[in-house]
């Protein structure tokens, strides 16, 4: 028979159930919470061996965010999952480019997807940024050579795109850079876990 569960504590009950489902597995106690919301969304336990975190990412990236930091999006789909209201408590927003007029505009004039143009529009932004990367390998690829051209400067990289073409090779280049990071390796990922990786880091603020 199913267990009968309140409402408010079924995410509290889905937290027990993958503690238990890992078993003896030990995580990394900085990284614990983050894996753990990322497994909660996917019901996919592969992700507590595909994400990989820089030294101390995810502290990095809670002190920007206390810090006022923006995030910047490659989907309106990740933008929608990120939990806002502490965000702009903290002061900062989440942007995604990906639907301007503009953006298409001049993607399409230059022949190039809408995500890298996306990503140029970000490097134009002044406040610190945290970028996290669901869908589009083309977005951490030009992000990278904006890092390298000293553009941008992120305080943490959320690279998590879904795929097959370039997916790869591009969550690589940003392990293989000097920006703080928290990468999917392999093919998985989407904007589901873009947007959950960045509320994980958020409610440690918050609890």
């Amino acid at each position: 028979m199913p267990e009968i569960i309140k409402p408010m504590d079924i995410e509290k009950r889905s937290f027990e159930i993958i503690t238990e489902l890992l078993g003896d597995r030990k995580l990394d106690s900085e990284n614990e919470l983050v894996i753990k919301r990322v497994i909660h969304t996917t019901a996919d336990f592969d992700y507590a061996d595909n994400l990989v975190f820089s030294e101390h990412a995810v502290t990095k990236g809670i002190e920007a965010l206390r810090g006022g930091c923006d995030i910047v999006t490659d989907t309106q789909m990740a933008r929608s999952g990120i939990n806002k209201t502490v965000l702009e408590k903290l002061g900062g927003e989440v942007h995604c480019f990906m639907s301007d007029p503009d953006v298409a505009a001049e993607a399409k004039a230059r022949g190039i997807t809408r995500a890298v143009v996306s990503m140029e529009h970000a490097a134009r932004l002044t406040k610190p940024l945290i970028f996290a990367i669901g869908n589009a390998p083309t977005a951490l690829m030009r992000l990278r050579e904006l890092m390298d051209a000293g553009e941008v400067s992120p305080a943490l990289v959320i690279g998590v795109p879904v795929g097959f073409v370039n997916v790869v090779e591009s969550k690589e280049q940003i392990i293989e850079s000097s920006a703080p990071y928290i990468v999917a390796r392999g093919r998985k990922g989407g904007s589901n876990v873009a947007a959950a990786i960045v509320n994980a880091l958020v409610y440690q603020i918050s609890r």
